[in-house]
């Protein structure tokens, strides 16, 4: 009997009224996550994925949102629960690693302040040896050089690389089994990025920990996730090993992202292609499938596309699960065929 998931999101929706009338940024997402595992979710900027991320740490505020769904982590429930319950589970159960390690920081105290900070948040009875112990050694293992020295200097005495470790430090003092990174290194260069991720995965190995990492980045997502959930219009229209999903993408809208990405191979094969059009606004999301104004393949299915929601469901000899009226199978062929509107 295989273990229970770690983390159970079921139709998960969150909605923002505003004076424009009502933003739907989660509609309807629903998955499972494992310890030790990686899920990536990708897609467009405003396509729902900070906002699902934000929502499972119960970052959302529900005054100003409504959410409906669940979210269960170890078998506990989030949604619903009190603030000091969330406030409880957060850092210790679950934590987030956040784009901008500058924002994050607090520029007015020192760097190992910040960590033994967070690790006296579950731990309150620990002495100022032990918290002055327990920062240098996440500094170490997230590879700072000279932790003792540089304990106590300040976060604008790092580089970006290295404040990003800092903050992933933080997120990890007190060994969570949850890890959300949310664009964990989209303002690094390419050999700094590939640090980090090294240094997630190692972590990952060594604690056990389930990590979701949200970017827009494919090569990302193919070199650290396990699985792959794609989303759009605050919905996923494509979930999905990993290898599955960059060997036979099955949704009309993930075969846009691949084209629009150097090869991932580095062989350079194929031109750049773009999606036509833009994402729909959140508030007016189009009818039927959100992606049919800008699908090359709704003039095959008809009225279908533009009146009726698709569910995900299967594809055959793979792992993956598509929200398309048209056959996978046929998308497929169709795209690999070369046809295009």
């Amino acid at each position: 009997m295989s273990a229970q998931p770690l983390l159970v999101v079921d139709d998960l929706r969150v909605s923002f009224a505003t004076p424009d009338g009502v933003v739907k940024a989660v509609d309807g997402v629903s998955f499972t996550l494992e310890r030790g595992r990686t899920l990536g979710i990708v897609g467009e900027s405003g396509s729902g994925k900070s906002v699902t991320a934000s929502t499972i740490m119960g970052l959302t505020n529900s005054a100003t949102a409504s959410i409906q769904g669940s979210i269960r982590l170890g078998g506990n429930e989030i949604r619903g629960a009190s603030d000091e319950d969330v406030r409880r589970m957060r850092g210790r159960d679950m934590a987030m690693v956040f784009q901008d390690p500058m924002s994050a920081l607090n520029p007015y105290y020192t760097v190992g302040r910040q960590i033994a900070e967070a690790y006296k948040v579950h731990h309150p009875t620990a002495k100022k040896a032990e918290l002055r112990e327990v920062a240098l050694s996440m500094m170490q293992k997230v590879g700072i050089p000279n932790p003792i020295g540089r304990a106590d200097e300040y976060p604008h005495q790092f580089s970006g690389g290295m404040r990003q470790r800092i903050v992933i430090a933080i997120a990890l003092v007190n060994n969570p089994s949850l890890l959300i990174a949310d664009e964990p290194t989209t303002a690094l260069d390419v050999t700094v990025q590939a640090q980090i991720l090294e240094l997630m995965k190692s972590i990952q190995d060594e604690f056990g920990s389930a990590i979701i990492l949200i970017t827009h980045d494919l090569g990302v997502i193919a070199e650290v996730a396990d699985d792959v959930a794609v989303m759009y219009a605050g919905r996923m229209v494509e979930r999905a090993s990993a290898v599955d999903l960059f060997e036979t993408p099955a949704h009309p809208y993930t075969w846009g992202l691949m084209g629009a990405v150097r090869s991932l191979d580095g062989s350079g094969r194929g031109s750049l292609r773009t999606i036509p059009g833009s994402p729909p606004s959140l508030i007016a999301v189009p009818s039927g499938c959100p992606f049919h104004p800008r699908c090359q393949f709704a003039d095959r299915v008809g009225e279908r596309c533009s009146s009726e929601r698709p569910s995900l469901h299967g594809v055959g000899g793979t792992s993956s699960l598509s929200a398309c009226h048209l056959p996978s199978e046929t998308v497929v062929e169709l795209l690999r065929s070369g046809v295009s509107a």
